[in-house]
Formats: C-alpha cells, sequence, structure tokens
C-alpha cells in the first residue's frame, strides 16, 4: 500500500488510534503488526527476505555477545550481503561477466548466461543496511545484542522507515520502541506538520513534474533542446521532492507515534559545496551509514590525500551501485565522487578567492556552481543507459548558441508555468528555513495565520494532488 494514497493516509489515523489505546508496554506487537501487514501488502512473499534478515541479525547479535569473534561479524555481514548480491545484482553481475567469459567458454558459438530477473523487493537496501549496522554497532559495544526477537523485529520492520529509509541506528531508535513511544502534544503537531509537507513535496510537486520530466528523458534525440532541458532542471526538484517529501513524512508519522527519526535532508540544493551536500544535507542517513561503516574503515582521511581521494571514490562508486544494478548508477557515484575529490584538491584557492570576493556574491556562486555539478550527475541516475544520458548530454550542449531564441521562443504550457512556480514556493520555502527553522516561527504566528497556511496545503493536496499516481522513486533500491 502506498503511502501517498488516501487508503493508507485512513489505516495510518486507525494505527495511531489503537497505538494510544494500549498501554505502553503492548505497543509493540501491534506496531509490529500493522508493519507486517502493511508489508506484505506489496506482495507477502517479501515477507520471508524481511524475516530473514532480522533472524539473522538478532542471532549473529546474540552470538557476538557471548564471544566476540570476528568471524560472527563477518558471517553477519555476507549474510546480509547476499541477499542483496542475489536479489539486486545477480542479472548485472551475470550481464558483465557475459563478455569475458563468451571467448573462452563458446568460441564462435553463441553464449549467454542464464538470467534470474527476480522483482527487487521494496526496500531491501534500506533493511538490509539497517541490520548490518545493527550487528557492527553490537561488535563495537556502542549498541547491546537485543535478546526480544519481536523488539528487534519491529526495529527492523517498523513502517515509516522500512521501505524508503531513513537508515535508523538501532542505539537511537530501539529504546524508543521497546519504551512504547509517549504521547505528546507539541510532538504530534509537530508529526502533523511533517506530514503535510512531505505530501505537498510528493502528490503536488514531484508527481506534477513526472510527465516534463519523461518527456524530456524519453529519446531525447528527437526532443527539442529547450524540452530536454527543462527535464533536466525539473528532475533534479522531482527526485528532491520525492525523496525528501518520503523523508518527511516518515518523521512526522514517528513524531506522530511518539517516536523519533533524525533529519534526512536539510535543504541540500542550498549547499555551498559539494562537501557541504552529501555530508549533513542529502540524504544524510545515508552518507553516515557510508561514513561510518565504510570509509572509516578504510581509513577514512587518516593515511595521506592520496589514499583518502581513493576512500571517497570507492564509498561513492558503492553508493551509486547500492541505488542500483546499472553502470548509470555507478557512473552517477563515481562522479560525485570525482567533484568531491575536485573539491578537496582546490579548497586552498577556493578559500583565498573566497577572501577576495564580497560574502554574499560568493555565497550565491558558490551555491549556484553546486547546484549544477549536482544537476549534471542526475541526468546519469534518471538516464535508462547511458546512450540516453550522453543523448541528454549532446542534445543540451549542440543547441547551447540558439539557446536563448529557443528559450523565447518555446511552446510553455500552463502545467509549466504551475509546476515553475511551485518549484519558485519550494525555494522560498527553503531559503526561509535556512534563516530560521519553520518550527521556531510558525507557533508565533495567530492561529487565524497558522490555520491558512495549512488550509492552504490541504487544498493544493485535494485540488492538484496526484494522489497515489506513482511509487516513491526510492522504493526501488
Amino acid at each position: 500500500m502506498l503511502p501517498n494514497s488516501l487508503n493508507f493516509l485512513a489505516l495510518f489515523g486507525a494505527i495511531t488510534l489503537v497505538h494510544y489505546m494500549l498501554p505502553q508496554r503492548h505497543r509493540w506487537w501491534m506496531l509490529l503488526l500493522a508493519s507486517v501487514w502493511l508489508y506484505s501488502t506489496f506482495n507477502p512473499l517479501y515477507l520471508l527476505l524481511l524475516a530473514y534478515t532480522t533472524l539473522v541479525a538478532w542471532g549473529v547479535g546474540l552470538a557476538l555477545e557471548r564471544e566476540r569473534r570476528r568471524i560472527w561479524l563477518v558471517l553477519g555481514v555476507v549474510a546480509q550481503l547476499a541477499v542483496l548480491i542475489l536479489f539486486k545484482y545477480a542479472d548485472f553481475l551475470l550481464e558483465t561477466a557475459e563478455p569475458l567469459l563468451r571467448p573462452v567458454v563458446a568460441a564462435n558459438e553463441a553464449f549467454a548466461l542464464p538470467r534470474m530477473e527476480w522483482l527487487l523487493p521494496v526496500g531491501l537496501s534500506f533493511y538490509v543496511f539497517s541490520c548490518i549496522s545493527y550487528i557492527v554497532d553490537v561488535w563495537r559495544g556502542t549498541q547491546k545484542a537485543e535478546r526480544h526477537l519481536g523488539h528487534l523485529a519491529l526495529f527492523v520492520a517498523f513502517f515509516p522507515k522500512l521501505i524508503a529509509g531513513p537508515i535508523e541506528r538501532a542505539p537511537d531508535l530501539l529504546p524508543q520502541l521497546k519504551a512504547g513511544g509517549t504521547f505528546s502534544e507539541a510532538r504530534v503537531v509537530l508529526g502533523l506538520q511533517f506530514l503535510l509537507w512531505g505530501l505537498i513535496k510528493k502528490v503536488v510537486i514531484a508527481d506534477g513534474l513526472v510527465s516534463f520530466v519523461d518527456a524530456g528523458f524519453s529519446m531525447p534525440a528527437f526532443q527539442s533542446a529547450v524540452t530536454v532541458l527543462i527535464a533536466v532542471y525539473f528532475y533534479a526538484f522531482q527526485i528532491y521532492c520525492d525523496f525528501s517529501g518520503y523523508s518527511d513524512m516518515a518523521i512526522g508519522m514517528a513524531a506522530i507515534l511518539g517516536f523519533q527519526f533524525r533529519a534526512n535532508f536539510l535543504r541540500p540544493y542550498m549547499s555551498r559545496n559539494v562537501g557541504e551536500f552529501w555530508s549533513s544535507r542529502w540524504h544524510i542517513s545515508l552518507s553516515r551509514w557510508f561514513r561510518d561503516y565504510l570509509y572509516i574503515p578504510l581509513g577514512g582521511s587518516r593515511a595521506g590525500k592520496l589514499r583518502q581521494y581513493l576512500n571517497l571514490m570507492i564509498v561513492f562508486g558503492l553508493s551509486g551501485l547500492w541505488h542500483g544494478a546499472a553502470l548509470t548508477f555507478l557512473i552517477w557515484g563515481l562522479l560525485n565522487g570525482l567533484w568531491q575529490v575536485v573539491w578537496l584538491s582546490c579548497r586552498p584557492v577556493i578559500t583565498k578567492i573566497s577572501a577576495v570576493m564580497p560574502a554574499r556574491l560568493f555565497a550565491v556562486l558558490s551555491v549556484l556552481l553546486t547546484f549544477h555539478l549536482v544537476l549534471v550527475t542526475w541526468v546519469f541516475f534518471r538516464a535508462e543507459d547511458v546512450a540516453t544520458a550522453l543523448a541528454v548530454y549532446q542534445r543540451i550542449w549542440g543547441a547551447l548558441p540558439q539557446m536563448p531564441s529557443l528559450l523565447a521562443g518555446y511552446n510553455y504550457t500552463p502545467a509549466f508555468w504551475y509546476s515553475l512556480c511551485l518549484i519558485v514556493a519550494l525555494c522560498l520555502v527553503e531559503w526561509l528555513q535556512e534563516r530560521r527553522p519553520v518550527e521556531t516561527w510558525l507557533p508565533a504566528w495567530p492561529r487565524a495565520a497558522r490555520w491558512s497556511v495549512y488550509y492552504t496545503g490541504l487544498a493544493l493536496l485535494v485540488v492538484t494532488g496526484h494522489w497515489g499516481a506513482a511509487e516513491f522513486v526510492y522504493m526501488q533500491f
């Protein structure tokens, strides 16, 4: 059941009501049953994988507590990664190995390895990473092994975060789930605000941009250069509003139920450099996961510049493959790793430039440059294959000299202007948020003004919302 559907919202209301009617010590099993049932609506067979990853994490955690041996850590991590490799990367690996084996195995005869063609279970990467972090935390001693299988199962399957994150850590979330959540009027109000804002991002903004993006990325060589250009820019906001919209909804639902998630997005397109974008603004839970469980164990920045650059490229390359078993995702990750390396290499020069430029001008130029560096990589993220991504670049690059006249003569539709106005409004809200978080100034407004904002948001959802029209992009990862 998609979270951007009216049926889900009605069911969530019922879950919340039952949740607070139960004593705190009994709430965990109701949330676990609700989480399992909601996940089964996608495909009941997915529950087998969910059970497998949970049982492995539980068993390995107990084994590590009895005897802290590295073999248990390795077996636990390998057992979790095996699921990802089997369901997410098996066909990609077979396709990659096929050209290498063909000359040896088949000589001049036709040769092809069989494909599994299994559907990727919803949210698999997210709950596998949660299980891996739990196992590693038990190994490191930052988390005690959870003896209660039901509590650990709830940590893994908790429905607000299950299908698309954020990737919560056991030391942060598990104690809250075991306590059952505490009702707080202020927290519920904040949760409703997050839920409303997340729905607007997804149902109104992101899904309203889909048609423009699809038009530009569908056979771009045969589309007008302006259509392709609009698709590239609009996709940057589609992917952001789609993913951050879900994160806001997850944070909101958790808050309504009495739990606290960490922020997963902090106005990423206002970043002043690519380091800031990835370390503290975009998909923060995944960035910190790779930092804590891969980058630092690889040596981080402790072994000199060249080793640091290599570690960054490894992390971003694997981050790209985490998103999907395709060459486009690998290139997307490596490009972002390259931007990191270039930024670190040029930091002394950038510091000198900033010293001789007006601060506001330097800040604006830094934000614009960072946004466009990220924008370039999104083309590979969205394109179906490398050829399509290159066609997008070629179509825009080849028309650059004529772009001003092409933009002036383009047939802009009312839907385009409406979508553009929504993006401008989003950027304005983000700019205000950057200056002063909404939770610090909205409660101080008069009640009439506050409710005018809420009713405007609800009106947007009712009148222009695309309810249940498309699943969240990150559900496929």
